[in-house]
């Protein structure tokens, strides 16, 4: 009877403990494979799951350019109401509707594309608390691949297109002197902006497994921080503008690249070289959301049912 008991321990012990290495598990043989295999597994893992939820959407395509379309007008109306409010004032916070639409752009760019990659990680609480994230645990793939392409959302693309076209739009009329330099930092500031908005994803994702109904906190830096970003930095108090630059680097997403693009002064007094280091600070926050991820899945010890 004891053996039996500590059998069924150990059957309890496998079944609900994370493996030793859960933000990059594999399967039985991720030990025996390199980081890069592991990497490349779990993008693997996570087109095949995309690609999956993409063939449901197109089933239904007049859905789907519905919802599309919803999503496009959604996202349209906060610029509509930016728009409204350049129809009372000439500038503001000193800035023209172009150089707003520089910085609505931009940042709602990068978001879109962070949104359409990661932005299901805001259901993970969910399955805390349901204990679906068990399944995923016992499946030979990333966990993290899983919960990322988990009902991956084509119609978000409404919101990259959306902010393509206000860019677009802000880049043809704005009278700038451009270089080679400011012509780079365009690219640079939408794949650097989505990087580090997918590094807020991940983090909140990770805090959920301790605080598992805090979807709304992780919206606030998400959703929130877009919405900081798409007005001019002069139009807030300096106590926020050093939160979102030395503690949530949000002003990397767009303020600082932008601001260089325009000709602008730095909030804060910040040194102009600031505006070529969000790669550095993209891999920084790709650092440290990897690290919570693995802290907050290892701590996880199932719901108990």
């Amino acid at each position: 009877m004891a053996e039996s008991a500590e059998s069924a321990a150990s059957v309890e012990s496998v079944r609900y403990a994370p493996p030793a290495e859960p933000w990059e598990w594999a399967g039985p043989q991720a030990e025996k494979t390199g980081q890069g295999a592991r990497l490349l597994q779990g993008l693997r893992a996570y087109g095949l799951i995309c690609a999956m939820w993409i063939r449901s959407t197109m089933a239904y395509r007049a859905s789907f350019a519905m919802t599309l379309f919803g999503n496009f007008a959604a996202t349209a109306l906060d610029f509509v109401a930016i728009l409204l409010m350049f129809s009372q004032v000439d500038r503001l916070g000193g800035y023209r509707l172009p150089e707003v639409a520089l910085l609505y752009g931009s940042a709602g760019t990068a978001f879109g594309i962070a949104d359409l990659l990661l932005g299901s990680m805001d259901r993970l609480g969910r399955r805390v608390r349901d204990g679906t994230l068990d399944t995923l645990l016992v499946r030979p793939v990333p966990v993290l691949a899983q919960v990322a392409a988990d009902r991956f959302a084509l119609r978000r693309l409404g919101r990259i297109t959306q902010g393509l076209l206000i860019l677009g739009y802000a880049l043809w009329v704005l009278d700038v002197d451009w270089s080679p330099l400011k012509v780079l930092m365009v690219p640079l500031m939408l794949l650097s902006g989505a990087v580090i908005f997918g590094a807020v994803f991940v983090c909140g994702a990770a805090f959920q497994f301790l605080a598992q109904d805090a979807a709304e906190v992780q919206n606030s830096f998400t959703y929130g921080g877009v919405t900081l970003l798409q007005y001019p930095p002069t139009v807030f108090g300096k106590d926020l503008l050093r939160s979102v630059t030395c503690v949530v680097p949000l002003a990397f997403v767009s303020w600082l690249p932008a601001l260089y693009i325009l000709g602008r002064d730095y909030p804060l007094g910040l040194p102009g070289w600031l505006a070529f280091t969000p790669p550095l600070v993209a891999l920084a926050c790709c650092a440290l959301a990897g690290l919570a991820w693995r802290a907050g899945l290892t701590s996880y010890r199932s719901t108990g049912s």
